[in-house]
């Protein structure tokens, strides 16, 4: 018989906020009647590996590679982040990060300068930034920065390469963003936001299809409950949560529509 896994590397931001993850995750499952391993994965182990797994049961995953069906995987419940950006719904967006000493303003001042993403199957990494950018592309100026860095992986390797002056611009996940900034003020201090892409359907849990029905349901409906049970404050506090909301594959269609639009205009790569 299969023992299904859980886990939340992606927003695991220091290994204090993992262990708030792993027990709010152990109340979740206990609510829901489900018995799971709590199993970690540091980055930077391969997200796409993870997501692989047949014995998921409870694992965060990016919307976009949940959206084009990177792995088959049942999207149980997401994340309503308690920031105000999120409008009281499980959707983020990605900041758009330079050097606090830096001499950009606005996005249009870092064109030809050096610019970074994660990973192509990213959404806060990639895809929404490439699809901000579509504003800004003119066809005498199909071409917007002197430099590409890719496959930095994580946020972090974002973080770390603005801060070390390696890059002078990329996108940060706003909920990973607000976690940083709360538990390691050190980290986020040298840094500013100059803009921030439009909203989407931030990462969801999800499960392998191997976990039952049944057990899909009781998870999604103890995850909608989450925030009315007395010890959910103290750990939403940590976790920056306001809730959890229930999600369907069809939720993420959005992240597909802006990776259509950008390959349509013909902008496959960010360059």
């Amino acid at each position: 018989m299969t023992r299904f896994i859980a886990n939340a590397r992606m927003y695991s931001v220091t290994p204090e906020v993992e262990e708030s993850w792993k027990v709010l995750l152990g109340n979740v499952l206990a609510m829901a009647g489900a018995d799971f391993d709590y199993v970690p994965y540091p980055a930077p182990k391969p997200l796409e590996v993870l997501w692989e797994r047949e014995d998921l049961g409870c694992v965060f995953m990016c919307g976009y590679p949940i959206a084009f069906q990177l792995s088959e995987v049942i999207p149980i419940a997401a994340p309503i982040p308690s920031a105000s950006w999120s409008q009281g719904k499980p959707l983020y967006r990605s900041d758009l990060i330079v050097r606090k000493d830096s001499p950009f303003q606005r996005i249009e001042d870092t064109f030809g300068h050096r610019i970074g993403w994660t990973v192509e199957h990213s959404h806060s990494g990639f895809n929404a930034l490439r699809y901000h950018l579509l504003a800004y592309r003119r066809p005498e100026r199909p071409t917007l920065y002197g430099e590409v860095h890719g496959n930095l992986i994580t946020a972090r390797g974002i973080l770390d390469k603005v801060l070390a002056g390696e890059i002078d611009v990329g996108p940060l996940d706003a909920y990973w963003h607000d976690l940083i900034r709360a538990h390691r003020p050190d980290l986020t201090d040298g840094i500013r936001v100059i803009g921030s892409t439009d909203l989407a359907p931030i990462p969801s849990f999800v499960a392998a299809p191997g976990l039952p029905p049944e057990t899909i349901g009781k998870l999604r409906s103890a995850f909608s409950a989450a925030h009315r049970q007395p010890w959910f404050a103290p750990l939403g506090q940590t976790l920056r949560l306001a809730g959890f909301a229930p999600v369907e594959l069809s939720d993420f269609e959005r992240t597909l529509a802006w990776d259509r639009e950008a390959r349509a205009q013909g902008y496959a790569m960010i360059a």
